[in-house]
């Protein structure tokens, strides 16, 4: 009986740890959930207003702190769009001006390394465009998250242009920050459509 009970001890210390990990791997899928989540909204077509991915309650809910102050810096040099507000005149998800009702949305946390669980978000942007093997193609965005004040965060959004090279969005916005702030007085923002990749997939 007692070897009974030590076994049974054993197996549940066993599985407390595995459970818990289990958790914590489902947990750090949220933020990226409320992002796709909005930007699956955004592409659904309908009346439905328009949720923007940066406001105010998001960047302090579900991304880090770092990734927010970088953002809300490019913002102070917003793109010529109808807001006037965001610093992108593109959908940072999408990597396009233009999509379709996103199909085939699939999250998958990876493995974490070094503090950082990357969280994979893939999904088809064009398939309403045309049946040709382009229009087809899977995206990929890779999400870095990381545990901020004992919560998971969003410290990074990469994307991939035409060619498979990565992209990382806090990249994107000090370098906007930089060239705005590199610009004479009185010169004007750059054009718009040099903040956005080129064809991007």
């Amino acid at each position: 009986m007692q070897k009974y009970a030590a076994a049974a001890l054993a197996f549940t210390l066993f599985q407390f740890p595995f459970g818990a990990q289990v958790a914590l791997a489902a947990d750090v899928t949220t933020p990226v959930k409320a992002i796709m989540d909005a930007t699956v909204s955004n592409w659904a077509g309908g009346d439905s207003d328009w949720q923007d991915i940066f406001d105010e309650s998001k960047l302090k809910d579900i991304y880090s702190k770092d990734f927010a102050a970088k953002y809300e810096a490019a913002a102070q040099f917003p793109a010529a769009d109808e807001d006037g507000i965001s610093p992108f005149d593109y959908d940072v998800i999408v990597n396009a001006q233009d999509a379709c009702p996103l199909e085939d949305v699939k999250i998958a946390a990876q493995p974490p390394k070094d503090n950082v669980t990357e969280v994979l978000a893939t999904f088809k942007k064009s398939t309403c465009m045309g049946s040709d093997a382009d229009y087809q193609k899977v995206t990929t965005v890779r999400f870095e998250v990381i545990e901020e004040d004992g919560r998971p965060v969003v410290d990074d959004i990469v994307t991939n242009d035409d060619n498979g090279n990565p992209s990382s969005l806090k990249s994107v916005m000090q370098d906007l920050v930089k060239q705005q702030q590199q610009q004479p007085a009185d010169q004007t923002q750059q054009p718009s459509d040099q903040q956005k990749p080129a064809n991007p997939q």
